[in-house]
Parts: structure tokens; C-alpha cells; sequence
């Protein structure tokens, strides 16, 4: 017996009951604009409103993007300003109940995004970071923070940077942008439209000047509170990290009675305007306004400075999003109450959890989170159980295993980059790279350009943080005798070099030293390749920081100072591969778009099926619930867009002559631009891209209306992420300029339309075979498949914002009405009309919902069942799942362009001549055209299980 076999069914006295069988991922925002101008809004009550579309579907869990309050107008909700609070945008905790009472009315579960790394910080909304700024290190909110407040930079000490200024700083106060004014009783700096709070203790001084000149009587009553408001004002405790929990309660207390008090006292006019007096004075004398701003808990600085300097924690190089320390009890305790009170009642029957690669010690951390559900749901708790169904967001680099966290699972880009990888033809790799050489220029492999990239980030948007990383380290060596005579510039360099080779996004070593098996083999490959990379660096520097991470310490207090490095040294390799691969490298690297995804490694040219069923076999006997993912909210394309794209590594030389085509047609259109030197713009490499994401996006329906508005959007993000010819800090307008221009040009080319849309044609159904595919495995194999929101039809989506657009659900509810009425009376009838009309998505409808249907029908063969690799030749991905009597066979064509020779459009009946497919003998109904099969002698051919339809799902009966 198998794992998988033996393992326990979850019955309804067991929370685990609550494992979803299949998730559909909705993406809720309040009012916001859309790139046309148009605006849009999917909130609680919308999502209610599909409920019963999705019920139908055969959906069991709506999985909700995050919930928590946000910055106003946030389209995404990542950036949380209060975790202990559902979105007021969203409809509030009132709508969110509502949705449950619609989705339970249903028999729907829920889970929702969960953010503990950051929270957003802009625009003065996050009132925990409004505190910080205003009382400093005194903030009852400072252990909130991830903040440096002695960083080497003196000026910045007790201070948190703000990157904010649009100028010098100098140059921003002399021309008035800076400016104190009063909100009744606050007092603020402004700028522009952002207010920024002034400590309460330098209120004083205005205080004092309000009561010298306000005009009334010694003896007169609110003249004396003033002044005993401005003495209060002057008594508050200095801002330190000396001040205990209680002396912080104190002055929290103390600043909302003086602002109180000052708000009673500005309703008398002659107090109201000599302070209002007071504020002007101090405008208009830059000397003193200046010396105020400096006595602030924070330093404003010119927005360029933020990458070597800012002294707090981000989430990536983003300086609204500032990290939390969700390691410290108090915060974890303030993070989760509203999550954990929503768990035990029922609301949330689960969690996904973003960006856990951030976190300082990610297994304590999912430890905390499963101990703390025990509670709330009123079960017994072992050390290791998961009474709560948890999703970790996690890259796996290739070979790279999942540690044994109490979770289950993670969020599906391993599943994601292996089922892609399926439909890329691996014998052409060859040729393929030879036509990217030859188009591009560029001759350097993925593994080249991706160390590149990463010190690039460490150099531009994450230097700061490799900085406080130097410094930490630079303090270690100073206090071993081995090592002080290393420099902190050599120290810096080193840091960066092990970081830009290290092979995975980090390792797990933990506080009190314990660490995942392999982690020591991941350190020493690192500061093995740094070593070769880099032979000027004086070696024993490599052998210093190989010794702290992997906590190789002479005594126990030196290793616990080791143990706190290589923790802020893991939270920062995540990032910076992150950065480097997903936002860099993957817009440089051109080779074959469909396989530059999150989760995935563009120099992996292909997925073999024995790789693909071993990876499955893995997955469910050690994470069968983990979840399954085709597109996800930060896919840089669409799972049909990709199918798409990936049709090409089967036809290099048509490949090939087409690109000769469009390069000869591009020419006309580009631009000589003098600040490269003469040099054409755009360059070939990013055409390349807009060739491929332009053959990926080509409309299926042939409406064309916004095509050069998504294109021009997608490909200005690519240019910009590659930091080749501009970038986010530095936009080039020229080039910029010249890239939309091509765009324009070529879509207005009539030649050039119709040759894409020539080679759109020729290989759009092999796409849909790839798609189809695909569909049905997620939907199959071991796991819990995730639809990410309208993929249940074709998503031909770009990067974001263009996959965050709006789903048509009318329009899919009645598709999907139609389909049910038509497969009740006749399956093939419908599986043969949809097929040749499947530009309307319908043909992936009926395989989404049917394949939804079985697993419905059969929960716990799909949950639980074992898996068995079916052979059936290069063409085909085929597998059983098994459990007891119940037996299931997806099989899902693969390259059929090759296999077609494009004599064909679709790889049905005598295309497959002889080859025949293994399988347990028995009767069989396919699920998706309603046919049945008798196999006798553990063979049948594939002509006749793939007579009529291109993909098949073989229930045994």
C-alpha cells in the first residue's frame, strides 16, 4: 500500500475537513481605473454574485486576494496598512460575512491572501507608521518595524529615511515645498498633498510663541493652559530605545491629551490665529524651519537616495511597503486577531500566505500560526500538526525540495513551471538558441545573465540593504582577531558576490541554530562559484563568511551573534534573486517567452514526461494537498498566452523565417538615437519579446480594439524591468519613445498583420491542444487545482495590470448553461461543435467544468489516490489515479504540431496511426464526451480514446 493510499479520510469532526477540493482565485479591489480610463470595481458583493456560477462550475473554495485594509485604492490589497481590520473598500467585515453566508448557502468554503511580511506605508493611511514617524524609537508601534535606527550613516541615527522628495532637500525647502501647518489640534509637515507628523515634544516652541502673542490677559485662563500646554509639550520623554512598554504607554497618552487640549484651545480666535501666526513665522525663516524638520524622527530625503540608504526593511526595493517583524509575539499577536477570529468562526477555512521568503524565521513562524489555529478551533496540538489548511507562497529552484514546514503545500509555481515545461519541444533547444543568438546578439547562457542581474540589484535597488548587511558582518570580524583587519568595502564586495551566486532564493537556518538538510551543501556551492567568479578576493574573506553562515562560531555567545547574521542574510538572497530573475533577467533572457515564468528557469529548456511524473509522483505522497496553479495574479503571462508561445520550439525554422520577415519590416521603424552611439532603437532583443508576446496575445475572437494599448503597457514594463536601454528610476523618453512608435508602426503595417496573423493561425490550435492539456492535468493530477479568475476560458493575458482585468461572468454563466443543458442530453455532440468553435473559449469551458465535475463526483480518488505513469509514447502525458475500485486516466496529447506535421489542425483519430496507450483493463466513460470504452489486454489505441475529442479524462466504471 502506498502512502497516498493509506492515508486518513478527513471526516467532518476534523478540521482537515476543510482542505478545499478544487480553489478559484478572485481578485477583489475597490473603484479603481482601468489603463482605458474606464472604471471598474469587484468587491464582497460582486464576488457574491458569481457564488452560484462558480458553485456549478464545480468550484469548492473561493480563494480571495487579501481582505485587510489597504492604502485607498489599492487594486491589489498586498499593500495591508491595518491587518487587524477587513477592507472598508471591499464592503467591510459586514460584506465579507455576507459573502460567506452566499458562498456557504452554496456549499462553498473560503480562504484568503495573507500578507506577514509588510504593510503599506504610503500616503499617510497606515496609522502604526504614522506613529513610528511621529514618536520614533518611543512608538509603542517601533518593534512593529524593521528598522535600523543606528545605522552607519550618523545623521540617520534615532531616524527612519524617508525617500520622498521629487528634489535635493535643500532645494525642495527653498522654494517653500515645505511647510508646517495645523489640522485643529495636530500639527503637520506638508508636502504636497502628503502630511507628515511632527513629534508633540518640538510642538513646544509654537506653543510657547502662540503664548506670548495671542493677546489676552497674564491672568486669563486659556492663556495659562497654553502655557501649561506648551510646558506638558516640553516635558514629553526624548525619543529612545531606553523608554520601557509603560513609559510608551505614557507618552502615547500624554501627546493625545496635548492634542486634545490644543484642539479645545484653537477654537478661541485669538489663540487660533497667534498660533496660525506662529506656523507662518517659522515658514517663512528657512533657518528654523529647517532646524525643525532635522529634530523630526525621520530625515526626508531626496528620492533617489533610497537604494544605499534607507534604513528599514522593504518588501523588494518598494518604499511604501516597509517590512514587519513578525518574529516578535506582540506583533504576531496584532497581526493575526482578526485573521484568527474569522478562522474560528468559520469564515476562513484557510490561508494563503504571500512572500514567506521575507520572513526572519519562516518555520517558527508557520509553527506559531498552527499552534494559535489549534486554539481557535479547539483541537489538541502536537508540535508538526496542521489543523489549519496553509499555503506558502515559495519558489522551488529545479532540484530544490520543499522543507517539512506545517503547511500544506505551496501556492503552485513549481506545478506551474513543470506542467509548462511539458509543451516545449527539448531536442530543438539547440536551434531555438541559435535563432535567439543570431536575432539578439547575445551570447550569454541564463546562468550568465541572471548573475549579472543580481548584482545589479544589489548594486541599484538593494543596496542599502546589502549596506546594514556589510556593517552587521563588518561587526562580527571586528570582534574576532582572525578576522578585523577585513575592511568593510572588502567585506561588501564579498557579501555581494556569495549573494549573486547563491543557487536557491535562500536557506532556513533558524535562531537557535537548526537548519534544512542540505542548507550547508547551498552555502558552500555559493562561496565555491563567488570563489572562481572572483580569484583578486583575498580567499580567506570567502572563508569568514562561510564560517558565520553556516555558524561555525568558537563559543556559544559568538555563534548566537553567527545565528542573527545568517537570519537578515537569508531575508535578503530571497529578494534579491526575486528582483534579479523575476524582474530582471526574465526581461533580458528571450529565448522561448512561455518558459520565463515565476517559478520557473528559462535555462531549463523543457520538461521531460518521465521528469513531469516523478515531480507528481513526489507531490502526492509528500504535499497531496498543495495546490495547483495554470496563472496567478503575478504570472508574466497568462497560461494560454504561454501554450501559445511554446508551439514555437516545435517549428525553429518556420520560427526562423518569420522573424527574418518581421525584422525586414521592423527596419523602416526603428530609430537611430544618439545617445547610443548611433545605435537602433529598439533593440533586437526587445523586439524579439514583442514578437513573442504579440503571437501570444493575438486575439482568438479577431477584436483587435485594445491590442496596441496592452502591448504598448506590457512591453514599456519590460523595457523598463530589464535596465538595459531605461528603467523605473531612470526612464529614457527616447527609447521609450521609439519602442511604442514600432509598435504603432507595425500594427499599422498591413504586411506585417497579416504574416502574424498567418502564423497566428497556423499554430492557434496546437496552442489550444497545449491549453487543453494542460487544463485537465492541473484539474487531475495530484493536488488541489486553482482556476485563477476567467482561466476557465482562454486567459491571453500580459503581465500585470493586463491579467487583473475584468471577467466577463455574464457572459461565462450563460456559456456554461448552455454546455450543461447540451452534455445532459448529448456529450459528443457538444465536445464535436465546441471543438472546431473554439475561439470562444468553450471547449475549455466544458473540459474545466467536466474534469470539476469528476473530481466532485470522486473527492476523495483526486484527493488521495495514488499515481501511476501510463505510457503512451513522446506524445502523450498519461497517468492513473487510483484508490481501492476507483480508478481515473487523464490523458493529454502533447506536441502535436510535430506529431500533426501540420497536415491537420487537431491530433485526432488515425493522426495517432498504431500507438496505443496502457492501462488497466476495464470499462471506461470519458468524462468530457460521454463515450465508453471496454480495454481488454491492458492496451487501446489511441485513435480511438482520442477519436473525437484532443484531450480525454477516462473514468473507470
Amino acid at each position: 500500500m502506498t502512502a497516498a493510499e493509506a492515508a486518513p479520510v478527513h471526516t467532518p469532526d476534523n478540521p482537515a475537513a476543510r482542505i478545499p477540493r478544487a480553489t478559484y482565485r478572485l481578485q477583489l479591489h475597490g473603484t479603481i481605473t482601468l489603463p482605458g480610463g474606464e472604471q471598474a470595481r469587484f468587491d464582497f458583493r460582486d464576488a457574491a454574485r458569481v457564488v452560484p456560477y462558480l458553485a456549478r462550475l464545480g468550484i469548492s473554495t473561493l480563494y480571495l486576494s487579501p481582505i485587510w485594509q489597504a492604502t485607498p485604492g489599492s487594486s491589489h490589497g498586498y499593500d495591508a496598512t491595518d491587518h487587524s481590520r477587513v477592507s472598508d473598500d471591499l464592503g467591510g467585515e459586514k460584506g465579507l460575512r455576507k459573502l460567506w453566508k452566499v458562498a456557504q448557502a452554496h456549499g462553498l468554503t473560503m480562504i484568503a491572501d495573507f500578507v506577514p511580511n509588510h504593510m503599506g506605508i504610503a500616503g499617510g493611511h497606515n496609522p502604526y507608521w504614522e506613529d513610528v514617524l511621529r514618536h520614533g524609537q518611543a512608538s509603542r508601534y517601533a518593534h512593529f518595524f524593521d528598522i535600523s535606527w543606528q545605522p552607519l550613516k550618523r545623521a540617520l541615527s534615532g531616524k527612519v529615511l524617508l525617500p520622498v522628495l521629487g528634489d535635493q532637500y535643500g532645494r525642495v525647502l527653498e522654494r517653500g515645498e515645505l511647510q508646517v501647518e495645523r489640522r485643529g489640534g495636530e500639527l503637520t509637515l506638508r508636502y504636497f498633498e502628503r502630511a507628515f507628523p511632527l513629534s508633540p515634544r518640538l510642538n513646544a516652541p509654537l506653543l510657547e510663541r502662540a503664548w506670548e502673542h495671542c493677546g489676552l490677559p497674564e491672568n486669563d485662563e486659556t492663556r495659562l493652559d497654553l502655557a501649561s500646554l506648551a510646558l506638558q509639550a516640553a516635558n514629553l520623554p526624548r525619543s529612545s530605545d531606553n523608554l520601557t512598554d509603560q513609559d510608551r504607554e505614557s507618552r502615547a497618552r500624554e501627546t493625545a491629551v496635548i492634542e486634545r487640549r490644543l484642539a479645545a484651545l484653537t477654537e478661541v480666535p485669538a489663540v487660533a490665529k497667534a498660533l496660525d501666526e506662529a506656523i507662518a513665522e517659522l515658514n517663512a525663516d528657512k533657518m528654523r524651519l529647517d532646524a525643525v524638520i532635522q529634530e523630526q524622527n525621520y530625515r526626508l530625503s531626496y528620492w533617489k537616495v533610497a537604494s544605499e540608504q534607507i534604513n528599514y526593511r522593504r518588501f523588494f526595493d518598494i518604499n511604501d511597503l516597509a517590512a514587519l517583524r513578525i518574529e516578535d509575539q506582540r506583533v504576531f499577536d496584532w497581526a493575526h486577531s482578526k485573521l484568527f477570529e474569522l478562522i474560528k468562526e468559520g469564515v476562513l477555512a484557510g490561508v494563503r500566505l504571500d512572500h514567506t521568503d521575507g520572513l526572519y524565521d519562516p518555520a517558527g513562524y508557520f509553527q506559531m500560526l498552527q499552534q494559535r489555529a489549534a486554539e481557535v478551533l479547539g483541537v489538541a496540538y502536537q508540535p508538526g500538526d496542521r489543523p489549519l489548511y496553509v499555503l506558502a507562497e515559495k519558489i522551488l529552484e529545479p532540484g530544490e525540495r520543499l522543507p517539512d514546514w506545517p503547511i500544506y503545500g505551496t501556492t503552485g509555481y513549481d506545478f506551474l513551471a513543470q506542467i509548462g515545461g511539458v509543451f516545449v519541444e527539448g531536442a530543438n533547444e539547440d536551434e531555438i538558441s541559435g535563432i535567439y543568438r543570431r536575432f539578439t546578439g547575445d551570447r550569454q547562457t541564463y546562468g550568465q545573465t541572471l548573475h549579472d542581474t543580481k548584482e545589479i540589484i544589489q548594486r541599484v535597488s538593494l543596496a542599502s540593504e546589502v549596506n546594514v548587511l556589510a556593517e552587521q558582518l563588518e561587526r562580527l570580524a571586528e570582534a574576532d582577531l582572525r578576522w578585523r583587519d577585513f575592511t568593510l568595502s572588502s567585506l561588501r564586495e564579498v557579501l555581494t558576490e556569495v549573494i549573486a551566486a547563491f543557487p536557491v532564493y535562500r536557506t532556513y537556518v533558524r535562531p537557535g541554530g537548526e537548519r534544512e538538510t542540505g542548507d550547508n551543501l547551498k552555502i558552500a556551492h555559493a562561496i565555491g562559484d563567488a570563489r572562481k567568479l572572483n580569484r583578486e578576493l583575498d580567499r580567506t574573506l570567502f572563508d569568514f563568511v562561510q564560517a558565520v553562515l553556516t555558524l561555525d562560531a568558537p563559543d556559544p555567545e559568538t555563534r548566537e551573534r553567527y545565528a542573527d547574521f545568517a537570519l537578515k542574510f537569508q531575508q535578503l538572497t530571497g529578494p534579491v534573486t526575486a528582483k534579479g530573475a523575476e524582474d530582471t533577467a526574465f526581461y533580458r533572457y528571450g529565448r522561448l517567452l512561455s518558459l520565463n515564468e515565476v517559478g520557473g528557469d528559462p535555462a531549463i529548456f523543457g520538461t521531460t514526461p518521465r521528469s513531469f511524473h516523478a515531480q507528481a509522483r513526489e507531490r502526492g505522497e509528500q504535499w497531496p494537498h498543495a495546490m495547483l496553479a495554470g496563472s496567478t495574479h503575478d504570472t508574466k503571462r497568462g497560461e494560454d498566452t504561454r501554450a501559445r508561445i511554446a508551439v514555437l520550439s516545435e517549428m525553429p525554422q518556420t520560427w526562423a523565417a518569420y522573424l527574418s520577415t518581421w525584422s525586414r519590416l521592423s527596419r523602416p521603424l526603428e530609430q537611430e538615437l544618439p545617445e547610443l552611439g548611433g545605435g537602433r532603437a529598439p533593440s533586437s532583443r526587445d523586439q524579439l519579446m514583442l514578437f513573442q508576446n504579440l503571437l501570444g496575445i493575438w486575439p482568438l475572437d479577431g477584436d483587435k480594439t485594445d491590442l496596441t494599448e496592452r502591448l504598448n503597457a506590457a512591453m514599456l514594463k519590460s523595457v523598463r524591468e530589464a535596465k538595459l536601454m531605461t528603467s523605473w528610476a531612470a526612464p529614457d523618453e527616447a527609447y521609450e519613445g521609439a519602442l511604442e512608435q514600432l509598435i504603432g508602426g507595425l500594427l499599422d503595417t498591413p504586411e506585417f498583420t497579416s504574416s502574424i496573423e498567418e502564423l497566428h493561425r497556423r499554430i492557434s490550435p496546437y496552442g489550444v491542444q497545449n491549453s487543453l492539456s494542460a487544463a485537465l492535468v492541473r484539474f487531475t493530477a495530484p493536488g488541489v487545482p486553482d482556476t485563477y479568475q476567467g482561466s476557465e476560458v482562454w486567459n491571453q493575458s500580459l503581465v500585470d495590470p493586463d491579467n487583473r482585468r475584468p471577467v466577463e461572468y455574464a457572459r461565462l454563466s450563460t456559456l456554461l448553461r448552455r454546455i450543461e443543458e447540451r452534455f445532459g442530453r448529448d456529450p459528443l455532440a457538444l465536445a464535436e461543435e465546441l471543438l472546431p468553435r473554439y475561439q470562444n473559449g468553450g471547449v475549455k469551458l466544458l473540459t474545466s467544468w467536466a474534469a470539476l465535475k469528476a473530481r466532485q463526483a470522486q473527492p476523495e480518488l483526486f484527493a488521495h489516490g495514488n499515481y501511476q505513469a501510463l505510457s503512451g509514447g513522446k506524445h502523450v502525458l498519461a497517468f492513473a489515479r487510483q484508490l481501492g475500485q476507483e480508478r481515473a486516466v487523464t490523458v493529454a496529447p502533447r506536441l502535436t504540431y510535430t506529431l500533426t506535421r501540420e497536415n491537420v489542425p487537431w491530433a485526432l483519430g488515425e493522426v495517432w496511426g498504431t500507438r496505443t496507450l496502457s492501462l488497466p483493463s476495464g470499462p471506461y466513460r470519458n468524462a468530457l464526451t460521454g463515450e465508453r470504452f471496454q480495454v481488454r489486454g491492458e492496451k487501446i489505441p489511441l485513435a480511438k480514446v482520442l477519436e473525437f475529442f484532443p484531450v480525454a479524462l477516462l473514468i473507470g466504471e
